[in-house]
């Protein structure tokens, strides 16, 4: 096997464990803010073993540095939504609402860097807006709520793309999300006494099972994937890559239907959303290739 073709194996294979994020969130008996707590905490214990980590995070800028310091807590909130997403709704309908995130991040990028918007990026943001309600159609309480915790998941993980870009290649890949991790860690142990406060059961420590998910979902699902993705992308174009992570939430939700039959709580016309919503997302970056003014 040459390398480009391994490349486009390791980038899918990347892709399909990221997809059981939500499945394993499910699957956690933790709250969402206790689950992100223990995620990233892991995360971060298990890239401890980089060698000379520490070293190459003091050759960071401390001004760079302060900016993934603030991606890491908007992180924290990204991931809190999209479990909190879970727990109200299910791993469909959380999966199915960062499919828009290509499109807040195409309508605050503009916004945050002072740009013209892009004429392909508005008109594929409105197309959104018809079959997120199709795909809503009959929702109601907590699904309801699910989904829009779900959409702010997604605006969240948009904002903290855009602040990605630019400082992203100042430094090491791993110090980064060791960073961000970190980040992500003490800042939701700053917020506990929040969701002890608020939250009805606010449980920290998992069960036997939890445990086996939680290696899980910070091995596998994150440094795993992330490792995966870095290889991956020596060799396959950023277009590729960008497609090709566009079809997490059809990995993710085929294995919702599998794992966890939610099918049996999902209408037809969710469905159909969804096919929508997948269409207008894998066509998007051909369309904007092709139509966007070269500069």
């Amino acid at each position: 096997m040459n390398k480009v073709r391994r490349s486009y194996l390791l980038l899918h294979l990347s892709v399909i464990f990221w997809s059981f994020t939500a499945i394993l969130g499910d699957l956690i008996s933790l709250s969402a803010p206790v689950l992100v707590w223990w995620r990233v905490a892991l995360t971060a214990l298990i890239l401890l073993v980089w060698p000379r980590l520490f070293s190459l995070i003091k050759e960071i800028d401390r001004a760079i540095l302060k900016k993934y310091v603030l991606i890491g807590v908007l992180i924290a909130m990204h991931w809190v939504c999209f479990y909190g997403s879970v727990k109200l709704a299910n791993a469909s309908i959380a999966l199915i609402t960062m499919s828009t995130t290509a499109f807040f991040t195409a309508l605050l990028e503009p916004a945050v860097f002072r740009t013209k918007a892009n004429k392909v990026d508005i008109g594929m943001s409105l197309l959104i807006i018809p079959a997120m309600i199709l795909t809503t159609s009959g929702f109601q309480g907590d699904m309801m709520t699910g989904f829009w915790v779900g959409i702010l998941s997604s605006v969240i993980l948009a904002y903290f793309t855009v602040l990605n870009r630019g400082v992203i290649d100042e430094a090491s890949p791993v110090c980064v999300t060791f960073i961000e991790m970190t980040s992500a860690w003490i800042f939701l142990s700053i917020c506990s006494p929040l969701a002890f406060i608020f939250l009805d059961h606010f449980i920290i420590a998992p069960t036997f099972m939890d445990w086996g998910y939680l290696l899980v979902l910070a091995g596998l699902c994150t440094v795993l994937p992330f490792i995966l993705h870095l290889i991956a992308m020596k060799h396959v174009s950023a277009f590729t890559t960008n497609l090709v992570i566009n079809l997490e939430p059809i990995y993710g939700i085929v294995l919702a239907i599998i794992i966890l039959k939610e099918h049996k709580e999902l209408s037809l016309q969710f469905y159909l959303g969804v096919a929508l919503i997948i269409c207008i997302v894998m066509a998007y970056p051909v369309l904007k290739s092709r139509y966007s003014p070269k500069t």
